[in-house]
């Protein structure tokens, strides 16, 4: 569909991919067959067609190449292509196998077991092995020797990786877990190769040829990819633009054939030029804030920002009005554990904010700095609507331009800041969104700390009864709302450029570039 009829009809066709998401829902392996509607530029009258190579902006860089390193969701959805787990996410929110031919998983959820896909082999041409899957996961559970924590915190679970035979391995949980499905799509490596960090090795459809950071990551199809007649491009590159306009200028002069994160504003600027797609992003935007740096360790204070900033006004001026607004760190394709009426908690009110304001001592207003990733125009482009929000209630915000790199190691890891606005994204698990708030997480980088909250978290993730756990889920959403842990704004859509030349481009509902799909349509 041509970017002239962009605005005329995308967004019907959003409204109904969300839809169809949410009927899918994305909490483990065993889903139904209904499928999500993807906007995309196929035809199918000319089919899938091999060879050639594309640029892919992207918008940061690459935060480690290692993959049970990595922090940024940025560097995930770019080692997507590199990496695959025991099993992986597909477009429709189903867990499928990859490395695993199958899986299942015992009914207490205290044991899964795996059995290895045959022939599989890394992009060095070693096969894998039962000792690679059982090294892998011992490391993401911070059980090899010398390693103080786990990798992947959820792999903390994880007692026992036990070898049933050449082909089969047993993992066993201290305590039932059937959400840890959602995270074994951490990836599986070689044992014996050190070199991860600088030359990465993995089993998926690309593999790796070069990396220059702050500029640009190389890859080509693996030719002995398990699933065949995958990938169909040659070679795919990531460039690595920040500046917004520099990337615009390079999507209008052809030298990118694919730029994801659009504004509307830019759009609209390259109608006639490039396709541009729409769907959900599957991210939680918000006004995150330090709970532990005054004033906002004040939950009043916290609730009159809540009261101030207009969620729906943001998607008008920023998004022509795309996006689906949120009330808690939780978004719509969570299905059944999503707890929608948290959004009708703090409903825009200038007077109930001031009141807050005035019980919380601040009736004169204070001054805020909003630190946010120069690199995201989306995000930049929200913190200006908010700052005027603002000024409402006499807060006088400042922005403040940050690198990612900055944003990560400051803002994320050392938690200097006052108040910050990106997206977050989430495993197929739905509690990867609400562990994170969790007092001693390591991810708490807003510094939440409610003892509710840890007992109601910690009795949700114990149980293997699902009622027990939407219920649980959605008492944590309540929470988080009702405490403002931050302003929640929206899940936000997502505007993909596309050069007219490419077809096969899917959404996910996780935070994912899968370019094996994606194919020359003539």
């Amino acid at each position: 569909m041509k970017q002239t009829k962009f605005f005329k009809m995308f967004r019907l066709l959003f409204l109904v991919y969300v839809l169809a998401i949410v009927l899918c829902g994305c909490a483990g392996g065993e889903q139904g067959d209904t499928t999500g509607v993807t906007t995309t530029a196929s035809d199918p009258q000319k089919g899938p067609q091999k060879g050639g190579s594309v640029v892919v902006g992207i918008q940061q860089d690459l935060d480690s190449l290692d993959p049970h390193m990595a922090d940024a969701a940025g560097t995930s959805e770019v080692l997507f292509n590199i990496f695959e787990g025991l099993v992986k996410p597909d477009k429709d929110g189903n867990l499928v196998p990859a490395v695993a031919s199958d899986f299942k998983v015992s009914e207490d959820g205290m044991r899964y077991t795996f059995t290895l896909r045959e022939g599989i082999t890394f992009h060095n041409g070693s096969p894998v092995t039962i000792d690679d899957v059982i090294y892998s996961v011992n490391r993401c559970a911070g059980r090899l020797e010398g390693q103080e924590a786990p990798l992947v915190s959820a792999y903390s679970v994880i007692t026992e990786v036990n070898r049933i035979d050449d082909k089969t391995v047993e993992l066993v949980l201290e305590s039932g877990d059937t959400e840890l499905i959602g995270y074994l799509t951490a990836a599986i490596i070689p044992k014996d190769y050190e070199k991860q960090g600088e030359s990465p090795v993995g089993t998926g459809p690309f593999r790796f040829v070069s990396y220059s950071p702050q500029h640009a990551f190389v890859m080509e199809a693996y030719k002995d990819y398990w699933q065949q007649g995958m990938p169909y491009l040659d070679k795919v590159e990531f460039r690595i633009v920040a500046n917004t306009d520099s990337a615009m200028l390079e999507l209008k002069g052809g030298s990118i054939d694919l730029y994801p994160y659009l504004t509307s504003d830019q759009a609209r600027e390259l109608e006639g030029q490039m396709e541009v797609l729409l769907g959900p992003s599957n991210l939680v935007q918000a006004l995150f804030l330090n709970n532990a740096e005054p004033p906002f360790d004040n939950v009043k204070v916290r609730q009159a920002l809540a009261c101030l900033v207009n969620p729906q006004e943001i998607m008008d001026m920023v998004a022509d009005g795309y996006g689906t607004e949120i009330g808690s760190n939780m978004f719509p394709a969570f299905s059944k554990y999503y707890l929608e009426s948290t959004k009708d908690i703090y409903s825009p009110d200038v007077e109930r904010a001031k009141a807050l304001l005035a019980e919380a001592g601040y009736s004169d207003g204070f001054e805020m700095t909003i630190t946010v990733p120069s690199n995201y125009q989306f995000h930049v482009d929200t913190a200006q609507v908010i700052v005027e929000e603002l000024k409402q209630g006499n807060i006088q915000a400042k922005i403040n331009l940050v690198e990612w790199e900055t944003w990560i190691s400051d803002i994320y890891r050392g938690r200097q800041y006052q108040g910050t606005i990106v997206g977050l994204d989430a495993d197929l698990a739905p509690k990867d969104l609400l562990d994170r708030y969790h007092s001693e997480a390591r991810n708490n980088f807003v510094n939440f700390s409610n003892e509710e909250y840890d007992k109601v978290l910690e009795e949700a993730m114990a149980s293997i009864d699902d009622a027990e756990k939407v219920e649980k889920y959605q008492r944590l959403q309540q929470i988080l709302a009702e405490q403002a842990a931050s302003v929640y704004i929206q899940d936000p859509a997502k505007l993909v450029a596309i050069n007219p030349k490419l077809d096969g481009f899917e959404f996910y509902p996780v935070y994912v570039l899968d370019m094996a799909s994606v194919y020359f349509n003539n």
